[in-house]
């Protein structure tokens, strides 16, 4: 039974070993830079952006336009009520984030509308009025000579 012990001890620092080593991250990746998932759509009036951000306060959160850029600020914080010693384990990422995107030319960054709920930011950009699509009615001219 002691064998069976240090075989899976064994086992689980090589675990260890290979998840660290892939994921470029070691013990103290909970509290490191961390980037949110985001889903990028298109519809015909709008781009939309939505970013996972479970346990982000709204008031920790930066969104800016500048050189055509958006770029998404903010910070996910440790919960410091509950003591470092009593975790039992840490998988989520805490800190710091930032993400950019390049905007193309075709949004209206005045209109830019974003709204959080239930730990998703989503961003809506409008696209200028120019540079949606337009039907236009051909008509059809007859040649009768009646």
């Amino acid at each position: 039974m002691n064998q069976i012990f240090r075989t899976n001890s064994f086992q689980d620092r090589v675990n260890q070993l290979f998840r660290d080593s892939f994921s470029g991250q070691g013990e103290n990746s909970a509290l490191t830079t961390w980037a949110p998932s985001v889903d990028i759509f298109e519809t015909e009036n709008e781009l939309v952006i939505k970013a996972d951000l479970p346990d982000v306060n709204e008031k920790d959160l930066d969104i800016r336009i500048e050189n055509n850029t958006l770029t998404v600020r903010g910070e996910r914080k440790f919960d410091s009520q509950v003591p470092e010693d009593k975790y039992l384990r840490v998988e989520r990422v805490y800190g710091s984030f930032s993400r950019s995107f390049s905007l193309p030319t075709t949004v209206d960054s005045e209109s830019i509308r974003a709204a959080y709920k239930n730990g998703v930011l989503t961003i809506e950009l409008p696209k200028r009025a120019e540079s949606k699509p337009k039907q236009v009615k051909v008509n059809i001219a007859t040649n009768s000579q009646n």
